[in-house]
């Protein structure tokens, strides 16, 4: 890996971040609060959040066996892809690298920071070469997104070839771990101490059942994440989301039970789509979702909207032309999607 400052561009490494009237004041008691300009009443609603996050970061540290000072927090997974092209991307002049078919927010990150964005296709398996992605680097590429389990393919990436990837690149390696609680294989959160170049991200959004509260997470070396929390906005993740959060950690195992019933509901979908007739191939996968190849998608899925079944059609996208997208509902949702394509 180049060296952090090298990487940054100049004007992030320069900058002197927004101080908020919360951090001046940070590490010591106080119980009047005339500095933030708040409304006095309404309380707790009228005063702003903690700008860090300390209390949520303490329970994720025991959660995700990761430090604090390691975590960046924030509004949705969203704007910790969004944050790194703002860090480390020249507008007009840098490029990133990514597998394809992906998450498509990556792409849209980049277009609008005017980022070079050069997708890298997955094979016939959906699997990636490490080397494959390393040669669409040049001197100007400083990212390369990897999703694991990927996003719309289900499948989680070559372990061996995302480390030939962090290990080969001297810029930053991002791996989207957003649904790495339905997989077998292991977070590569373990990695973080031996590769400063390496970010992981996850989300409150998936296992977790919490989508609505808008809560991502980053993982990376301390000084990453201060350049992180440098850049973001002063109060991100904001009270009602941080509280949310805290309770659902409180029971960390009742995740356990969902995701154990979400495996079992993918497995009873999985085989029933493997015997319909309009079905020609179920991908394999490892997240709450699965992907379909259909005779046509899109007659199937226009079906299914007049039904009111909302599935994702990602015949559109690349290596995913007549494919249907399903996520892992309950019993009863599953087996009202499975009897309308009986009926099909």
């Amino acid at each position: 890996m180049k060296p952090l400052q090298q990487l940054v561009r100049p004007n992030i490494w320069n900058l002197a971040p927004y101080s908020s009237a919360r951090d001046e004041y940070s590490g010591k008691e106080a119980h009047v609060f005339l500095d933030a300009n708040e409304n006095p009443y309404n309380a707790p609603y009228n005063r702003y959040p903690d700008p860090l996050q300390r209390d949520l970061k303490k329970m994720l540290e025991k959660v995700k066996g990761v430090p604090a000072e390691n975590i960046f927090l924030g509004n949705g997974s969203d704007e910790a892809i969004d944050l790194p092209y703002r860090i480390f991307c020249e507008p007009g002049r840098d490029n990133v690298v990514a597998i394809e078919p992906t998450y498509g927010m990556y792409k849209v990150c980049a277009d609008i920071n005017n980022v070079e964005y050069r997708p890298v296709l997955l094979d016939e398996n959906y699997e990636f070469q490490a080397d494959r992605l390393l040669a669409a680097c040049d001197q100007h590429t400083k990212l390369i997104w990897i999703c694991s389990p990927n996003n719309p393919t289900g499948n989680s990436m070559n372990r061996n070839e995302i480390l030939k990837v962090i290990e080969g690149f001297e810029g930053i390696v991002i791996v989207d771990e957003a649904y790495i609680d339905f997989a077998q294989q292991l977070s590569m959160r373990q990695e973080l101490t031996k590769y400063p170049n390496l970010v992981i991200l996850q989300t409150m959004s998936k296992a977790w059942g919490s989508a609505a509260i808008r809560l991502g997470m980053a993982f990376a070396s301390k000084e990453m994440i201060q350049i992180y929390n440098k850049v973001k906005y002063p109060y991100n993740v904001n009270m009602l989301t941080q509280q949310q959060a805290m309770e659902m950690l409180k029971d960390p195992f009742e995740i356990d039970k969902y995701v154990k019933i979400l495996l079992t509901e993918r497995s009873y979908l999985v085989q029933a789509f493997t015997e319909l007739p309009i079905c020609k191939q179920v991908y394999k996968t490892d997240a709450n979702f699965f992907l379909a190849l259909m005779t046509d998608a899109q007659k199937i899925y226009d079906y299914l909207v007049d039904r009111g079944i909302i599935v994702r059609n990602r015949t559109r996208v690349k290596l995913c032309n007549n494919c249907l997208r399903i996520t892992v509902g309950t019993r009863t949702e599953n087996q009202e999607l499975l009897s309308a394509l009986r009926q099909f």
